[in-house]
């Protein structure tokens, strides 16, 4: 998995500077691509293989070497341990879970019966939503609902 995790870096720094070097935004490119803006992200930071063809035009898009273009079609460890905590983005997220995430669970139960909500069939988004109080950050996740089968 290290030669992996060295590609995978290699190609994550690759593509945020061809992001950051072209007149692109992540929203440009979701479309350019036909996929949705937080999957499109998370496939060129390198949580989704993206198909050949998709990978292909993003090399296109951004001027992407042929190397990165085919660590971006490898399938992806997603976790790869405690350092994402450190980022103060994410770590609200664990936050959130740690308060939140036992109601959220009984709720879910409540509602649909013994069962989870998918993370791998889902859909997120993210949009701004202006506030007296200073802009809010607003997410949604549509997770199918997988019962338990005994």
């Amino acid at each position: 998995m290290t030669d992996w995790n060295a590609r995978r870096d290699h190609a994550t720094d690759t593509v945020r500077r061809a992001v950051a070097r072209s007149e692109r935004s992540w929203a440009d490119l979701a479309e350019a691509l036909d996929r949705p803006l937080l999957w499109t992200i998370a496939a060129l930071l390198g949580s989704h293989a993206l198909p050949a063809e998709l990978a292909a035009r993003a090399g296109q898009l951004l001027d992407l070497d042929a190397e990165t273009v085919a660590t971006l079609q490898e399938q992806p460890y997603r976790v790869r341990g405690d350092e994402l905590r450190a980022d103060p983005t994410i770590y609200r997220f664990y936050e959130l879970l740690g308060v939140y995430g036992p109601a959220v669970k009984e709720a879910i139960h409540e509602e649909f019966g013994d069962g989870i909500m998918s993370a791998i069939n889902c859909n997120i988004e993210i949009d701004r939503r202006a506030d007296p109080d200073g802009d809010r950050v607003r997410i949604v996740i549509d997770g199918k609902f997988l019962k338990y089968q005994w």
